[in-house]
């Protein structure tokens, strides 16, 4: 009776397992592979998008399907992660035998031995080509957003420099000329408001698009700006800034931004009198570290406000990638990197 009942037992879990098989199959990429990352077992779904048969997967690693998209180091912490019995999860951009590229929201699990050591592993993946396009999509339109808005900023900046402006110096002018005559509060008055008005415009014009940045670039620029921030807002700011060269604008635009919001947070939050800029170029990747040691702010009960969300779409917009993080009492660090190539 217990041999029936222990037959039974068996048979629903066999059962209970072809199940689940059919449901991943049926909504899955699967792929199975041994220690040594050699392809064991693909199911149809994994044939369909990937263009190959079975047979010419089977035996092969992923290499085969590599579209080149991702780093060394990637796949080096890939391996990292399961060579350790974790599982791990990303998103990987893969070749199909026709040549046509495809994503696929990867999660990799390893099967471990008794001696808690991998002896091979299974992947999940769900096909995501149209949602990568259309976070690309909005990539561009976001950029093409920046790009009008920094040229509207620009034509402001240099209609306020040019045409208002110089026309309160002309009118300047011509009240120190009759002050030079003729003694009257009213002149006084009128020169220490006209002299006021252009030095607000003067601001203005600078907070829209400072000229040197397009004249000069970006280190010029920043120096500028950080002398200027800490005489208005007595926080003295540390710069360490290493470029070999100019860069493409609208990555000098970028980092600017970003340094001027930055800092612009704290100068409002974190109740600091130092902070600290630091800009380098290294291979093909620029990176930007903003530091305060100021009160900070606890990442898991504050949502990001406005600032934030426009320098992290400003770092997207030229392909970087915003880091940011914060404890109380402790700082705010904010790093940015951006591939030089992006441009090109």
């Amino acid at each position: 009776m217990r041999g029936t009942e222990m037959d039974i037992d068996i048979q629903q879990t066999k059962n209970e397992l072809m199940d689940y098989k059919f449901a991943l199959d049926a909504s899955s990429i699967v792929a199975i592979t041994n220690s040594q990352g050699t392809i064991t077992y693909v199911n149809d779904q994994f044939c369909h998008i990937s263009k190959y048969s079975r047979e010419e997967l089977l035996g092969q690693d992923h290499r085969i399907i590599s579209s080149g998209f991702h780093s060394g180091d990637f796949f080096k912490e890939m391996w990292r992660t399961i060579g350790s019995g974790k599982v791990w999860k990303g998103e990987i951009c893969n070749l199909a035998k026709d040549g046509t590229y495809y994503w696929v929201d990867t999660t990799i699990v390893p099967f471990l031995n008794e001696k808690e050591k991998p002896y091979q592993y299974l992947a999940i993946r769900y096909e995501i080509s149209e949602r990568k396009r259309v976070e690309q999509e909005l990539q561009k339109m976001m950029a093409t957003i920046i790009d009008v808005q920094e040229e509207e900023r620009k034509r402001l900046s240099r209609n306020l420099h040019d045409g208002i402006g110089q026309n309160l110096y002309s009118h300047l002018i011509t009240i120190n000329r009759l002050l030079s005559e003729l003694e009257h509060p009213l002149l006084t008055q009128m020169q220490k408001e006209a002299t006021e008005l252009i030095e607000e415009i003067r601001e203005i014009s600078w907070e829209l698009r400072p000229s040197v940045l397009d004249d000069l670039g970006l280190v010029p620029a920043i120096r500028s700006y950080l002398s200027r921030f800490s005489d208005h807002y007595h926080i003295d700011v540390y710069l360490d800034c290493v470029l070999n060269r100019r860069l493409d604008i609208s990555i000098e635009l970028t980092i600017y931004r970003i340094i001027q919001e930055a800092l612009t947070n704290i100068r409002k939050y974190a109740e600091v009198s130092e902070a600290t800029v630091i800009v380098r170029e290294m291979d093909d990747v620029v990176r930007v570290m903003i530091e305060d040691k100021g009160k900070g702010f606890d990442m898991k009960q504050r949502s990001p406000g406005v600032g934030l969300f426009s320098m992290d779409e400003r770092a997207r917009s030229v392909g970087g990638e915003l880091l940011i993080t914060a404890s109380p009492g402790k700082g705010t660090k904010i790093i940015l990197e951006i591939p030089i190539t992006f441009a090109s």
